[in-house]
């Protein structure tokens, strides 16, 4: 079923090009989260996913849209890959290079536990902490 063209001439008019990156930043209405949220057909959804399906056709069925970008906001198709939800999650995760304390996610500093990275620096300090209140309530 082919797109109206007025479609993408209003979507495209909240959209910015950004020439250093080549994101089309959008700049309507952003999430709190950081997507841009537009309205199609009378439903409120993504905006990067309604400009993509009006520039490039349907999504595939049970795939998310990844940005190879990491700029939330962007909605230029080259900049989106439809993932599986496990991908996307993957992928994610391995963008964040350093845990919520600012220790470096490296070799030497991290571990898996159930599926998920973490930090031993963080690890040591929590064991640390916790063996010190041991010590205190049996000197009590």
């Amino acid at each position: 079923m082919p797109v109206e063209t007025n479609l993408i001439e209003r979507l495209m008019q909240s959209v910015s090009p950004e020439p250093n990156s080549g994101c089309w930043l959008w700049m309507g209405y952003v999430t709190k989260g950081g997507y841009g949220r537009t309205k199609v057909a009378s439903q409120i959804t993504y905006a990067h996913r309604a400009v993509c399906e009006a520039i490039k056709g349907p999504i595939p069925e049970g795939l998310h849209l990844d940005h190879l970008c990491r700029v939330r906001c962007c909605v230029n198709p080259q900049h989106l890959e439809p993932v599986t939800q496990v991908e996307n999650n993957w992928r994610k995760n391995l963008a964040v290079t350093h845990c919520p304390a600012g220790h470096p996610y490296d070799l030497e500093n991290t571990y898996w536990l159930n599926g998920y990275r973490s930090c031993r620096a963080c690890h040591r300090i929590r064991q640390f902490a916790r063996n010190r209140r041991l010590r205190a309530a049996l000197c009590r």
